[in-house]
């Protein structure tokens, strides 16, 4: 299925089977529940001993949050992608990793039901809603970030099958998941090099995958991240993502514009937590003989806080709308991605100054959110990548004919 006749098969599929408004307002209000009854009461022990948190994901396997954007008729929610975004915008106001256990997974199931055949979305995809199968992408290597382009793990076909060498890092769900959609070269000598990558559903289990956790993260953590490492790896070669060599780099960028609409609403979440706890504590701490929040300096740093939630809720939304609409959104994802994360780490910093030297204890969230902000800067290509991509699709859309107009 070709990129446009599958955006075309998609919004017409989730038209038809999108939760209805109520249900999901319901939703909405059930996880806007859990957040504050489950996630946030006990995020301080998971994040300081960096631990799994296995209890939430069981939660959130019951919240049906593994399929929420899946039809239903997979056994996911058929949630659109705004209100998506709406539900991990809250769940990182409480913990930003568990937003990225549902993402990467999320990507995965999304890449399956957009471009694998029809056995490969009946096979996989309702265990992925159920949260029976966890994964993620495998794609980064040493060498290899947001250049996606340059990955050397090759993939050789052997008969029925294909033979996978290379070396993965920074994979999310990499110790507890068990499916993953991993990057290979299949024709490492094609020129442009992204008409040689493929991309393969891979499961564990076989001799010759192995998976090791990263060592310990600044911020993020509880979530597990990990490195892969495949030597002489078997897989079916039913598991070719849409049965066709050459089409991974199209299937992992579509499976992108909703990974950063996922980083921009994790951003925002940040920025959000981060703001309400510096406008509580500017309230109730006093400084010179009245509360701070009464001092212009805070009254300006709260303003500045709030004007980059607003913005960057209104560039979510539309990324989001776009995407629900069946259009390409990587210039507007793109756009949402850079400022809302951006104003995740700018709100993150005016917290902890709002918050003095309390907000450098451990006592207080926002030296977490301190922490954590950064990696949405730095996750699903990075801002100065994101840059370069906004700019280069604004020359595009905004191209001089040969009369010098546009």
């Amino acid at each position: 299925m070709g990129l446009s006749a599958g955006l075309a098969w998609n919004q017409h599929v989730r038209s038809e089977q999108a939760m209805d408004e109520k249900a999901q307002h319901a939703l909405l209000e059930t996880v806007h529940a859990f957040v504050e009854e489950e996630i946030k009461p006990v995020v301080r022990e998971f994040e300081v001993e960096d631990r799994y948190p296995q209890g939430i994901v069981e939660r959130m396997k019951e919240l049906g949050l593994f399929g929420a954007i899946i039809p239903e008729e997979y056994g996911g929610l058929g949630l659109d992608v705004s209100a998506y975004a709406r539900i991990i915008e809250d769940i990182s106001r409480g913990w930003m990793s568990i937003a990225g256990i549902i993402n990467s997974h999320l990507i995965l199931a999304y890449d399956i039901y957009l471009s694998g055949s029809p056995q490969q979305r009946d096979r996989y995809l309702p265990d992925l809603c159920s949260g029976e199968r966890r994964g993620g992408l495998s794609i980064t290597e040493s060498h290899a970030g947001s250049d996606v382009q340059a990955i050397r793990t090759e993939a050789r076909r052997d008969g029925d099958h294909y033979v996978i060498n290379g070396h993965k890092k920074w994979i999310s769900n990499g110790i507890f998941g068990n499916t993953f959609l991993v990057a290979v070269k299949t024709d490492p000598l094609a020129e442009p090099a992204y008409k040689g990558i493929s991309a393969f559903i891979v499961e564990k289990g076989r001799s010759g995958f192995e998976a090791f956790r990263r060592p310990e993260k600044l911020g993020y953590r509880g979530i597990d991240s990990a490195e892969f490492v495949f030597e002489n790896f078997r897989v079916p070669a039913d598991n070719l993502l849409g049965g066709e060599e050459g089409k991974g780099f199209r299937h992992i960028m579509k499976g992108l514009e909703l990974g950063r609409i996922n980083v921009a609403a994790r951003g925002l979440g940040v920025a959000r937590a981060a703001f309400e706890d510096a406008i509580a504590y500017a309230q109730q701490r006093e400084a010179f003989g009245k509360p701070i929040s009464q001092h212009q300096a805070i009254q300006l740093k709260l303003a500045d806080m709030a004007v980059r939630i607003e913005a960057a809720r209104l560039l979510l939304r539309n990324a989001a709308e776009k995407f629900d609409r069946g259009e390409r959104c990587d210039l507007e994802a793109g756009m949402a991605k850079l400022f809302a994360s951006e104003a995740g780490v700018d709100n993150s910093l005016e917290a902890m100054r709002i918050h003095g030297g309390n907000g450098y204890h451990k006592d207080y969230d926002v030296e977490r959110y301190f922490r954590d902000a950064p990696l949405m800067a730095i996750g699903e290509g990075t801002n100065e990548i994101q840059r370069l991509v906004i700019a280069r699709g604004l020359l595009k859309r905004h191209a001089l004919n040969e009369g010098g107009q546009g």
